[in-house]
Formats: structure tokens, C-alpha cells, sequence
């Protein structure tokens, strides 16, 4: 009896793919070349990233300093998410970009899976799924005549949907030095660059009235918009960025009763929202606030008084927030037992960021991390 040959439609074959994770699809990449065409285009991409949205499938990297002082080199941690796992260290995974950082590596993001890293002026972006790492170009930008020096900072990355391109943006201060001869006094400006992955080049943009600070510690790309925390002529207040229109604008901080003299307040993705966490400078037990803005700022939740932690890291699937504690170790709280469980994964003080992203195959034009010269180590073990 002769067999029946069964042809999977094309459009049903690729809507199964999709739903399978960037190692497989990599592989498949090599036994089909119609495949390999399909996997690269709009569509495919965006179905395969909705398809990891829609089913919550997230992978995590954390970022650390293993040594005895805030200047050794910084690394990732790719830590396992399956059931059962603790959240063990898979491997470790060392980018000569940190390897000579003036300060410690920022890493913003993540956007569709991309990150964005950056250290005093160089920029890169990464895709930790497909493996694929890009450093951006020198900026072409004009400073001012007689600049002294130049220092960069505020860095974020977005998602531009109108135009189907992937933008950073990054803020410039330029350095006068004084000069008692002329009788100038020592002084400063600011300029704004925006760099384009399509035109992969950067361009001068306006500068806002008010002025960005700190390092974000979770994601601060937001639907669009990139956030940051600033301060204006007399007081503090949130600047965002629209990467389709590329103009910037203020929202009021949360009215949380209180002072960042007294409280810190960290920015982050919360659910498609923007949100801020806000919790006390001082004290071995912390309490902490989450706020949403939705039209307006209200209170999501609070959680009462966790002993020894230090800082919140990051929200997990089920509402859990990944902390670190007075012993500079990543734990995991459950709001739903208030079970503090250790992880057993340790850093330098105040190193630590974490990273849930989506596995994305977004590409971004650079090189393989082969190329790059970027390694990956299997962890010896859990706290490695």
C-alpha cells in the first residue's frame, strides 16, 4: 500500500515556528534556506515576539561585579527560568565591551529584546537571543568651538512603530574650562543626539528644559516612550521621550508623602505602564510602593517591612520581586506567602541588574559574538 504524502501548508508551517525559541529556529536555519528567507522577514519577527509576549515567556540575564571594588569588570549571568531551577546560573557571559569601562557599565532596555549598553561615549547594542552584538558609530555631531571636554550620559533605547526603526537616544554635556586671561568662568552646555538603526548614523535633536539624571535599574522604555527621572528650575519631575515623534515632555513623580531625600524612586516598565517604586534610604527593613500611571499616578500596592534587604531588581512573572539583600545576595520575594527565599547567587554591593526580556530575532546589523570575541562560560555552579 503506497503512503500518502500529507504537505503542511506554507502559512500553517510558519505560524508553528513562530512559536518555537530563537536556538531551534537557528538551527532549522540550515536545513531549509525558504525557512532561513521567512524567518528574516517583518512579519515572521513580529509574530514570533507576540507569540513570546502573549505566552509570557521570559528569559533573564543578570548583571554583576564578581570582584572586591565597583571597578572590576562587569559580566552577565544568564540564569535558568525552568520550574525547579532556582533560577541557577546556566552560564556567565563575558563582553570584551566591559572589559575597559570607565565607569560601571549601564545597560538600558530591554526594547523588543534588544539592549542597549553603554560607557562614558561608546554604545553598542545587543541581542542576547540570536547572539548578535553591534557597537554604534562615533557621533558626527558638531560640538561647540573651544569645548574642553565632552562626557556622555542618560542613554535610552525605543522602538519607533511608524517607522519600523530602533533608536537611541543619549544627552551631551560639553565642558568649558576657564580662562582668567579672558575672564571666562568655568561653564557647561547640553546637546541632545538620537541615533538611527535604519540610517545607522546619529543627528542632533532639541534639547529639553529640564535636565536627566541617574542610571536606570530596571527598564524604562515604556510602549514607545523612554523615561527619566529629572530635575527642573526648582523641582523634580519625569522627562519621556516619544521615539516616533522624537520630542520630549514632563510628568509630575507620584505624590508618595515623602522626600528623595528620604526615599529613593526607581522607574520601570510595570505591565505596559509606566510605574515607580518608591522605598526608604534608611534602614536594615524596607518597605516598598509601587505606583502606576495610568491618566494619573495611583498606588498599585505596597509591601510592608522585608528584613535585611538593601534594593528592589526587578518583578517576575507572578508579582514576585527579585531583591538584594543586606548581604549583597539576589533573593526572591512572594507577596502571596511572604516567603523571602535566597538564591544563592552573591555580587558586589550594589552591582546587581537584572534583566527579563523577550526572545526576540530582531536584527541589528553587527556581528556574530564569535566575532566579537564574546564568552560564553557553562557556571561551575549555582553562585559562579
Amino acid at each position: 500500500m503506497s503512503e500518502t504524502k500529507v504537505e503542511v501548508p506554507e502559512m500553517v508551517m510558519l505560524e508553528i515556528l513562530s512559536k518555537l525559541p530563537v536556538k531551534s529556529l537557528t538551527r532549522f536555519r540550515c536545513v531549509c534556506k525558504p525557512w532561513c528567507s521567512s524567518f528574516q522577514t517583518p512579519h515572521f519577527i513580529t509574530k514570533h515576539q507576540q507569540n513570546n509576549l502573549h505566552n509570557n515567556n521570559l528569559n533573564l540575564l543578570l548583571k554583576r561585579c564578581q570582584g572586591n571594588a565597583r571597578d572590576d569588570i562587569y559580566y552577565f549571568s544568564q540564569l535558568s527560568t525552568e520550574k525547579g531551577q532556582n533560577f541557577s546560573v546556566q552560564h556567565n557571559i563575558h563582553l570584551p565591551f566591559f572589559e575597559d569601562c570607565w565607569y560601571a557599565p549601564v545597560v538600558s532596555g530591554p526594547c523588543n529584546g534588544l539592549l542597549c549598553l553603554h560607557d562614558a561615549d561608546k554604545v553598542a547594542l545587543w541581542n542576547p537571543s540570536t547572539r548578535e552584538f553591534k557597537t554604534l558609530p562615533q557621533s558626527t555631531v558638531q560640538r561647540p568651538p573651544s569645548v574642553d571636554s565632552t562626557s556622555f550620559g542618560c542613554v535610552g533605547i525605543g522602538f519607533d512603530s511608524q517607522s519600523g526603526d530602533y533608536k537611541v537616544v543619549r544627552f551631551v554635556t560639553n565642558y568649558f574650562e576657564e580662562n582668567e586671561d579672558e575672564g571666562l568662568m568655568g561653564d557647561w552646555n547640553h546637546q541632545v543626539e538620537l541615533y538611527s538603526l535604519k540610517s545607522d548614523s546619529w543627528k542632533e535633536i532639541s534639547v529639553p528644559g529640564v535636565q536627566p539624571y541617574g542610571s536606570p535599574l530596571f527598564n524604562n522604555y515604556v510602549n514607545g516612550f523612554y523615561y527619566w527621572q529629572a530635575i527642573g528650575d526648582s523641582d523634580y519631575l519625569i522627562l519621556s521621550f516619544d521615539m516616533v515623534n522624537e520630542k520630549f515632555s514632563a510628568l509630575p513623580l507620584p505624590e508618595f508623602g515623602g522626600s528623595l531625600a528620604e526615599y529613593y524612586l526607581e522607574l520601570l516598565d510595570f505591565n505596559g505602564l509606566l510605574g515607580a517604586i518608591v522605598y526608604p534610604r534608611e534602614g536594615t527593613d524596607k518597605s516598598f510602593d509601587l505606583w502606576v500611571m495610568n491618566g494619573s499616578w495611583t498606588k498599585q500596592f505596597s509591601i510592608e517591612s522585608l528584613p535585611r534587604v538593601e534594593r528592589p531588581l526587578g518583578f517576575w512573572k507572578n508579582g514576585e520581586l527579585f531583591l538584594e539583600s543586606s548581604d549583597h545576595e539576589l533573593v526572591l520575594f512572594d507577596p502571596s506567602t511572604r516567603e523571602l527565599k535566597s538564591l544563592g547567587i552573591h555580587a558586589y554591593r550594589e552591582t546587581m541588574q537584572i534583566i527579563a526580556y523577550v526572545e526576540s530575532l530582531v536584527p541589528i546589523n553587527g556581528r556574530s559574538e564569535r566575532e566579537e570575541l564574546i564568552i560564553r562560560r557553562p557556571a561551575g555552579d549555582a553562585s559562579d
